[in-house]
C-alpha cells in the first residue's frame, strides 16, 4: 500500500515540476518527492505488512 502511495506522490511531483506550479511554499515538487521516497523506504523496511503470513511454519 505504501508503494502505491509513493507512486501517486511521485506522479503529483512530476506534474508540479512539468507545469512549474506549487501549492504554496510548503508543498512543492521536492517535498512530494521526499514524501514519496519516505513511503518507499517504509515499504522496503516492511512497515504495514501482514506479519502473520511470514510467521507460518510448515509442519
Amino acid at each position: 500500500m505504501l508503494a502505491i502511495a509513493a507512486a501517486v506522490l511521485f506522479a503529483i511531483a512530476l506534474l508540479f515540476q512539468l507545469a512549474a506550479i506549487g501549492a504554496g511554499t510548503v508543498i512543492t515538487a521536492s517535498t512530494l518527492t521526499t514524501a514519496g521516497l519516505l513511503c518507499i523506504a517504509l515499504h522496503m523496511s516492511g512497515v504495514a505488512t501482514n506479519r502473520k503470513a511470514w510467521s507460518r511454519r510448515r509442519r
